[in-house]
C-alpha cells in the first residue's frame, strides 16, 4: 500500500460521514475501489455519488478506467496527491448544509416545484441545488437565491451523473456550466456541451394510461421517437 504522511491520514481518518468513510477506508486497505465494488460490494447504486462525497471534503481522488468482473470498462477511484488536500482543504470545509431558508425563499419565488420536470411537488421531497456544481462554480451567498434551484431526487441524480461526465468536469468552466440545461433549463445553449434540447415528460394520475399505450404501440426503446413524430405532424399540419 502507498505511504502516506501522517497530516492526510489524520485527515482521513477523521471522516466519520458512514458513505465518505466506506470509500476511504477501502481504498486505504486495497489502494483503489472500483464503481462495480461500491455498487455490488457496499449498495450504493450511484457510485460517482459517494465519490464526490470525499472530494467534497478536500481528499483528492483521482479517477481512471480498470476492466469489470464482465469484461467492460469501468470506472476505478484512488487518492490523488496528498499535497492537493491542503490547497482545497479551505475551500471544501467551507462548505455548508444549504439552509430550510434558501429552500423556503426559493419556493415562495417559484413555487414548490421541481426545475427540470416542471412537476409541482411536496417542498418535503425538492432538494436545493448548485445551479453550477459546488466543485466547478464553489460556494455563494445564499442572499443571492438565482444561483441555486430546487431539485426532485431523481432530477438531482440525473444531473449529478451528467455533470460527473462532462468533459467540463475536470476543466472547470463556470461560464461552460451557465449555459447547459442542467444549469439553466428556463434559458440554455447546449446539454452536457452537446448542442440539444430537452423536454422532460411526467404522466401523472389518468395520463399514465395515456403512457401504457404509447409502450404497447412503439416499445419502450422507440417511445422517445414516437413522440417525436407526432409532436412534428402536429406542427406541420
Amino acid at each position: 500500500m502507498t505511504e502516506f504522511p501522517q497530516e492526510f491520514l489524520d485527515l482521513l481518518n477523521s471522516v466519520q460521514a458512514k458513505r465518505p468513510k466506506t470509500v476511504i477506508q477501502h481504498i486505504l486497505k486495497h489502494g483503489y475501489i472500483t464503481s462495480e465494488e461500491l455498487k455490488n460490494v457496499y449498495g450504493y447504486n450511484h457510485p460517482p455519488r459517494a465519490v464526490r462525497d470525499v472530494r467534497e471534503l478536500g481528499i483528492p481522488i483521482i479517477t481512471y478506467r480498470v476492466t469489470g468482473e464482465d469484461g467492460r470498462s469501468i470506472a476505478a477511484y484512488k487518492f490523488g496527491d496528498p499535497a492537493d488536500a491542503k490547497n482545497t482543504l479551505a475551500k471544501s470545509a467551507g462548505r455548508t448544509v444549504l439552509s430550510k431558508a434558501l429552500k423556503q425563499a426559493l419556493i415562495d419565488k417559484y413555487g414548490s416545484k421541481c426545475f427540470v420536470y416542471l412537476e409541482t411537488m411536496d417542498s418535503s421531497i425538492l432538494q436545493v441545488d448548485h445551479r453550477i456544481p459546488y466543485e466547478i462554480g464553489g460556494e455563494h451567498d445564499e442572499a443571492d437565491i438565482d444561483y441555486y434551484m430546487l431539485l426532485s431526487p431523481s432530477a438531482n441524480r440525473a444531473k449529478s451523473w451528467t455533470c460527473e461526465h462532462c468533459e467540463n468536469w475536470e476543466r472547470k468552466d463556470a461560464y461552460f456550466c451557465m449555459h447547459c440545461f442542467w444549469a439553466h433549463p428556463e434559458q440554455y445553449e447546449h446539454v452536457a456541451g452537446k448542442p440539444e434540447k430537452m423536454i422532460a415528460l411526467i404522466f401523472t394520475d389518468d395520463e399514465i394510461e395515456d403512457y401504457n399505450k404509447l409502450i404497447s404501440l412503439s416499445g419502450e426503446e422507440d417511445a422517445q421517437r414516437a413522440i417525436k413524430d407526432m409532436i412534428h405532424r402536429y406542427l406541420n399540419e
